[in-house]
């Protein structure tokens, strides 16, 4: 299976010269950044929902539509919609549409997401968090894999031979985000989904038992296993040292940012650097990035690595940049020494 190469961001506040850009211009240089996407190669660019203020996405979907209207090749999607504060039905309305309009090229990443703010802010209880994911994903499920569909939970209404329109013309790409869960790997299996492991930390070798559980759960199922992908942090320059040090400031402000509201202790240079040289932080110049993405697909049986090229309030020039050099330079490598 050939290697898809993708980004993904979530609309990280950027910074220019006068301070801290406007959630509009970043959505706007979100859509420029897709189009550049697919001018360098690239297969795939993924928009992340939140939301809060450090990020200006809460809603991809119209922001895909535009830049699937505006490219003739790049896939787009979701990374991740977080569908326990979400409807399902509308998922698949809105992506159904949006397949119809760019044919084969929207995808649905689902997942609980990393923050909880969109839960009071639906009026939804967060001693629910569970049972709301579980029951929307079974249901997004049914919806993907049957036309008359009929569904009994506990957080709405009783479905009864439904038919959900508009019609898709061919199975919605659906993806699920594990971020470390055995039991959502199993699950993902179950639901014929394709597996995306968000890996923003450690080595991504220790996902390795996670990719045999995938396989283990089809081969008992008798099914086959679905696409396999990494979801992770990094950023590219010219060299490592410029890499590193374009990437530092921003990058530690929105882990303090978060950490604050989290309990972490503040982020550190030295744990920047282990990242990079043990961990999941894929920082540095275009030969460096290409051998630790090819490290990662090898390991774990890749079809598909997206590059995280947001990370705080960063230059958004320097972001252009590392779509650029990604798609004209680390792709290039990568396929080489994955030959």
């Amino acid at each position: 299976m050939q290697l898809e190469l993708g980004i993904d961001t979530f609309g990280d506040i950027t910074r220019g010269e006068s301070g801290l850009r406007s959630q509009a211009e970043v959505i706007r240089d979100t859509l420029a950044e897709g189009e550049l996407a697919e001018q360098v190669g690239l297969d795939y660019i993924g928009l992340g929902e939140h939301h809060r203020p450090d990020f200006a996405i809460s809603s991809p979907e119209p922001i895909l539509s535009a830049i699937l209207a505006r490219t003739e090749r790049i896939k787009a999607g979701t990374s991740v919609t977080v569908l326990s504060s979400d409807d399902p039905i509308r998922v698949f309305q809105r992506f159904a549409t949006l397949d119809a309009l760019a044919p084969g090229r929207a995808e649905i990443t689902i997942g609980r997401g990393s923050f909880t703010e969109s839960f009071p802010l639906f009026g939804l209880d967060l001693n629910d968090y569970e049972i709301l994911f579980s029951e929307k994903s079974q249901l997004l499920h049914l919806l993907a894999t049957q036309e008359k569909v009929s569904f009994s939970g506990q957080t709405r209404t009783e479905l009864r031979n439904v038919t959900v329109h508009p019609r898709p013309e061919r199975p919605l790409q659906i993806w699920r985000g594990v971020g470390g869960s055995p039991q959502s790997v199993v699950e993902t299996a179950a639901m014929q989904m394709d597996l995306m492991l968000a890996i923003i930390g450690g080595d991504s070798a220790r996902f390795r038992p996670h990719v045999d559980l995938f396989h283990r759960a089809h081969e008992q199922m008798g099914t086959k296993p679905g696409k396999i992908g990494v979801h992770s942090p990094g950023h590219i320059a010219e060299t490592d040292e410029i890499a590193r040090e374009e990437f530092y400031e921003g990058y530690a402000r929105m882990h303090d940012a978060i950490g604050r509201q989290r309990g972490w202790p503040p982020f550190r240079r030295e744990a920047y650097e282990s990242e990079i040289e043990h961990g999941s932080l894929y920082v540095g110049g275009p030969e460096t990035v290409a051998r630790k993405i090819a490290r990662t697909v090898k390991t774990l049986g890749l079809s598909r690595f997206t590059l995280k090229y947001s990370g705080g309030p960063q230059d958004p020039a320097h972001l252009r940049k590392t779509i650029e050099l990604y798609g004209t330079k680390v792709a290039p490598l990568l396929r080489d020494m994955l030959a």
